[in-house]
């Protein structure tokens, strides 16, 4: 069970701060609330070496945006970023593990790569969404990336269906051009699913879509995580102008 419920008035609100981790001991305690979110919620099958705590080789070669509650002093939220330089130096993105990258290659110096998102369930609001996706704005603006990827996850609960069917809908509307189109190495086998369900929208999809983020083809199976995943592109240069004033907001990472 998740440990640190809430335990304030519906009138107060929790003192937010956002940064990259800076230290061995921050990282862990990322990796700790990835552990009680992907495999405690979630039921994902980690493969760490150390039960508890959600770690793996890229993890290393990575920077990991932290979200902390200063009252309780709680690490709430966690991103980890993926520079190209640094994919370089690893082989390849995570995301290579999932889908053949090879039309993304020519941006690979220009582009980040987000992923192992979570937030502890009694902060899963507009705040603490708002203040990651604020720190990997200003993390873009401080390195000159010009494209961010990352995987979107679709639960597999119902085998499938509800994955085919969301893909579908945002096929129709947020479909890259087939120049940056990647294919799965997995693929869900969207012939034999119903891809008529009316789903509800996750918010993280969402999300990318608003800030007018493309679709770069078909979704994966992950067994690992038994999601069903959609490789985003959001060049920054299609950034709604609204949404740039709320995302480049002053973190201070020095």
């Amino acid at each position: 069970m998740l440990q640190a419920e809430l335990r304030r008035g519906r009138a107060e609100r929790p003192r937010l701060s956002v940064g990259l981790a800076r230290t061995a001991e921050e990282v862990r305690e990322a990796q700790i609330l990835r552990w009680k979110i992907f495999a405690d919620e979630l039921g994902a099958r980690l493969r760490s070496p150390e039960p508890g705590v959600d770690r793996d080789m890229v993890d290393s070669y990575c920077e990991h945006l932290i979200v902390r509650d200063e009252g309780s002093g709680e690490v709430v939220g966690t991103y980890r970023i993926l520079t190209g330089h640094q994919a370089r130096r690893l082989g390849g993105f995570y995301s290579d593990e999932e889908f053949d990258l090879t039309r993304l290659r020519h941006l690979a110096d220009r582009t980040v790569e987000i992923g192992r998102s979570c937030v502890h369930p009694g902060y899963r609001n507009g705040a603490t969404i708002a203040l990651l996706w604020s720190g990997i704005a200003q993390f873009m603006q401080q390195h000159r990336c010009e494209y961010l990827i990352g995987c979107a996850s679709i639960g597999m609960a119902d085998g499938g269906h509800t994955a085919a069917s969301l893909y579908n809908r945002v096929r129709d509307t947020s479909l890259s051009p087939i120049e940056y189109r990647v294919f799965p190495r997995c693929p869900l086998p969207l012939e034999r699913l119903d891809g008529t369900l009316p789903a509800v929208m996750p918010a993280l999809i969402k999300g990318y879509m608003r800030c007018g983020a493309y679709v770069c083809g078909e979704p994966a199976w992950d067994p690992e995580f038994d999601t069903a995943d959609l490789l985003m592109l959001m060049p920054l240069s299609r950034l709604d102008g609204r949404y740039a004033r709320h995302f480049m907001k002053h973190v201070d990472f020095e």
